[in-house]
Parts: structure tokens; C-alpha cells; sequence
């Protein structure tokens, strides 16, 4: 398991993001059964750089938390077969690992909703990576019946990882 982190901010969180990124991935891999070693990039920036991604890439020209880009088509949620039927474009020929996708995160939106939801940076940090996870394998939240599913999945992990809405805000 890889994972990239490009931080393009000032912004320095109180914890290791690298090792709150791999942690997340593998508890959510784990949940989701699979079976290939995965490579994922998170770009951390700001309000203002991740509301031009959201602009160009979805054109909604606001500001969100987190932007999940998935690099494998799924027909079913957490069905990696997908990407075998298309391996030369999912797996690095380098190292083999299937590449999972990319996360931008907007460090701002993270710093601000752990104020406003009355927790900690890191539990904030750690909720939008495993929601982005899930994005990337397959889930989403249009209708209320997957956002169901996706909230108990996030809640499971950070469960999990003892990361619970009851820690200290930082």
C-alpha cells in the first residue's frame, strides 16, 4: 500500500497526515476485501484551490471539504473486478499496485467543520479521508439509502481506529 501526500498549504496538522492517511486506507481496504495492493494521492489545499478543482472537474464553482477522483469504474460498490478488465490502466506498471485514485482535501474546510462539529482536527482529518475512500471504491450518497450505507461504513472505521467524535478538539 502506497499513499502520496502533497501539502500545497501552511496549514501543519497536529498529527502525521501520512500515517492518518494509511491507516484509513487500510482499515477501509480491509472493509472492502481488497485484493491488490493500492496506490492513493491526497493533495491538501485550500478553500480557495480546491473550489477550482470543484469548478473545473465538476463545474461547481463553491468550495467543499473533500473531492474524491475514483480511477476505476465500478459497476457494484466495493467490486475491484472492474479493474482487472481494465489493468492496463489501473495497475502502476512499476509496482503493480492498483492505482485507486486521488483525494483533495481543503485543509481550511477541515480546520473549520472540526470547530463547528465540536471535535478534533484529526477526527475531522480521518472522517473526510475514509468518506474520499469509499468514493474511490465505488460508493456514493445521492440517494438516502447509500448515504446510509456509506455513513455506517465511515463510522465503522473510524470506530475501528479509535478515532471517535468524543476526542478532545484540537
Amino acid at each position: 500500500m502506497t499513499s502520496y501526500v502533497e501539502n500545497e498549504t501552511e496549514v501543519r496538522f497536529p498529527f502525521d497526515v501520512q500515517e492518518i492517511l494509511g491507516k484509513v486506507m487500510e482499515a477501509v481496504l480491509q472493509m472492502e476485501n481488497c485484493p491488490y495492493e493500492t496506490t492513493v494521492n491526497l493533495l491538501i489545499t485550500d478553500n480557495g484551490g480546491i473550489r477550482e478543482y470543484n469548478k473545473n472537474y465538476r463545474e461547481i464553482d463553491r468550495e467543499t471539504d473533500v473531492l474524491s477522483f475514483p480511477n476505476i469504474s465500478f459497476d457494484t460498490e466495493g467490486d475491484f473486478t472492474q479493474a482487472q478488465e481494465s489493468a492496463a490502466d489501473c495497475f502502476d506498471p512499476d509496482s503493480g499496485e492498483l492505482i485507486l485514485g486521488d483525494i483533495i482535501l481543503s485543509a481550511d474546510r477541515v480546520l473549520s467543520q472540526a470547530q463547528e462539529y465540536g471535535h478534533s482536527v484529526l477526527r475531522e482529518f480521518a472522517f473526510l479521508t475514509a468518506h474520499s475512500m469509499f468514493h474511490l471504491c465505488g460508493y456514493d450518497h445521492m440517494e438516502a439509502q447509500e448515504a446510509a450505507v456509506m455513513e455506517e461504513k465511515q463510522e465503522a472505521v473510524l470506530r475501528q481506529l479509535g478515532i471517535t467524535r468524543a476526542q478532545e478538539a484540537n
